[in-house]
């Protein structure tokens, strides 16, 4: 009982075994598309689910450390985005861009993907996944 019970413990940290491993690459990901959509940090900071200043500088130099799952559930959304521009778009530079420009769909209201993301709810995240998945058919 003791032994199941700190598995269900473990599993259910923040961080996890499958945190831990999936940290890294997920941290390179996820910065290398914030420089191509040239976020500024407080928008990184708000993507990622507005983490300590100085967990998300040492992040951003390390590329690795313990992450939390919520923060690689946003990153996962964050991914998604990205892979759909790239498939709607394939120009890299327009599918860049997109997140900034203004949108008329409904779900942005005249404001651009990226003011719904940085609404700072995972749900804003997902809705901008879901919208583009769509998109795709």
């Amino acid at each position: 009982m003791v032994r199941n019970s700190s598995v269900a413990e473990e599993s259910s940290s923040s961080t996890g075994p499958s945190g831990a491993v999936h940290a890294a690459p997920a941290l390179r990901a996820f910065f290398n598309i914030a420089e191509r959509w040239e976020l500024t940090a407080a928008q990184q900071r708000v993507l990622l689910g507005n983490p300590p200043s100085s967990t998300f500088f040492k992040w951003k130099k390390e590329r690795k450390g313990p992450v939390p799952r919520d923060v690689l559930e946003r990153i996962s959304y964050i991914l998604g985005i990205y892979k759909a521009l790239q498939i709607l778009l394939p120009d890299p530079a327009r599918a860049d861009r997109w997140i900034h420009q203004p949108n008329t769909a409904p779900l942005f209201g005249g404001r651009s993907a990226l003011d719904r993301m940085l609404g700072g709810n995972v749900g804003d995240l997902f809705a901008v996944r879901q919208y583009l998945d769509a998109e795709r058919g």
